[in-house]
């Protein structure tokens, strides 16, 4: 039933956020119970393809990373044995991701001036100065930089990926990482190569920047 539902989705052209047909109509349609209907719905609403607003219908959902996201930090904590080795994967699946996109991001951003960027390598480095965390600067930086990009999926995965990181790091009782001044250093060392061009020294500075993480995971008995 959600096959067919996702059809007609499809064959009526529908877009996020555009409004699908009554449930009524969804049972003419498709010659199916309502009861089948209201279940598919749950079942897709949990995967962010449609969006139930009571007293109001049934909408195309925005289709996110969501439930990708609640998996993935459910599977980094379910298993206290393999909860550290489940982030190390989250980890490497990060910086391969931010590897993978060296060439593209330099050549977007070369010769580019970007008074945002340049604020929040500022923020990071004042705080991470002083030893504090600076999460929402982080997502920020990344998501700006991946914006430049013609291709909106790797952004949506890497802040999934970044999520999912975030949220399992601290559920596991794990200590921020010592040298987190390195990581907000490794920032500005990422904004400056791709600016320059150089996907080379850019591809460096996202190693640099994955650098503390990995040692703090390492620390805490997690091994490569």
């Amino acid at each position: 039933m959600t096959d067919q539902i996702k059809g007609l989705i499809l064959a009526e052209g529908l877009r996020p956020g555009d409004l699908m047909p009554t449930e009524a109509e969804i049972c003419a349609r498709l010659e199916v119970s309502r009861s089948s209907v209201r279940e598919a719905m749950r079942m897709l609403a949990a995967l962010d393809i449609v969006e139930v607003r009571h007293g109001h219908g049934t909408y195309v959902g925005q289709l996110s990373l969501a439930p990708l996201v609640e998996g993935l930090v459910f599977r980094g904590v379910v298993d206290q044995d393999d909860s550290l080795a489940a982030l190390r994967e989250v980890v490497e699946v990060r910086e391969a991701l931010d590897l993978a996109m060296a060439a593209q991001v330099t050549t977007a951003l070369a010769g580019v001036d970007d008074s945002v960027l340049k604020a929040l390598v500022a923020i990071m480095a004042e705080k991470g100065a002083r030893g504090e965390a600076f999460a929402e600067e982080d997502l920020a930086f990344h998501t700006r930089l991946l914006g430049y990009l013609d291709n909106t999926l790797v952004g949506q995965l890497v802040a999934a990926f970044w999520e999912v990181n975030t949220a399992v790091y601290p559920m596991l009782g794990l200590p921020p990482a010592a040298d987190i001044a390195d990581t907000a250093r490794a920032h500005g060392a990422m904004l400056d190569a791709a600016v320059a061009g150089d996907a080379e020294r850019y591809r460096k500075a996202v190693v640099e920047h994955y650098l503390p993480l990995r040692r703090a995971l390492d620390k805490a008995g997690v091994k490569p």
